[in-house]
């Protein structure tokens, strides 16, 4: 199953809170209305635009974005891969991020295919995604969640979802990546991504606004 659709998620989050019953306190948080559904354009497009926000404000991510689409408004792979390391470094891509596009459109043209994820299992389309250089477990499991809709996904490595776990469950500390790997594997198989949403828009709630990812 994958999460195409508000209903899904809606579904998802009722099987979500029947698997743990600490979560309904921080849903009651999250009132009036639904957890809302993020979701992103998939493929070359998306990916990239997952990888060009990595440790940049949410207005700069905003802001590179938008000088890549605009430069290149049909994200086609051959036309990126030709660009020079020069233009792309003048829409604001560092050294690192341009290595990484360059990796991933020529994987693209020797036969990775993006679009085969979908039909994956979440730890395999995981594994294959973080083959890429430059694509690390935060940005496949961003990609696998908004992007193709992968119903089991809980991105641990996400600073706002540590935080909000953390808050959420009445925890001492903020737990790291591996603890609250470990909670939402415990607790909440299979509709991790439920969780997923369901802590960001907590998130959201506790910064007044502020949200944990674009």
């Amino acid at each position: 199953m994958q999460l195409r659709s508000q209903q899904d998620l809606d579904h998802s989050m009722e099987r979500l809170l029947s698997l743990d019953d600490r979560l309904q306190n921080v849903r009651d948080a999250c009132l009036p209305g639904p957890i809302a559904l993020r979701q992103r354009e998939k493929g070359l497009a998306g990916l990239l635009a997952i990888v060009l926000a990595q440790q940049v404000s949410v207005a700069s991510a905003r802001a590179i974005w938008g000088r890549f689409s605009e430069a290149f408004p049909d994200c086609d792979v051959d036309v990126i891969a030709g660009t020079s390391d020069e233009d792309l470094r003048a829409l604001s891509l560092s050294r690192p991020k341009v290595r990484t596009v360059r990796a991933i459109c020529t994987a693209l043209q020797d036969g990775f295919d993006l679009a085969a994820l979908v039909e994956m299992p979440g730890d395999e389309a995981h594994a294959r995604l973080c083959s890429l250089h430059g694509v690390g477990p935060w940005t496949a499991d961003i990609y696998l969640l908004f992007c193709l809709g992968h119903r089991d996904i809980f991105p641990a490595g996400d600073l706002a979802l540590q935080v909000a776990v953390g808050k959420g469950l009445g925890l001492a500390d903020k737990p790291d990546a591996k603890s609250v790997a470990r909670i939402a594997s415990d607790r909440w198989t299979p509709e991790r991504s439920a969780a997923a949403h369901l802590f960001w828009a907590y998130y959201h709630a506790l910064k007044a606004g502020r949200d944990g990812v674009l």
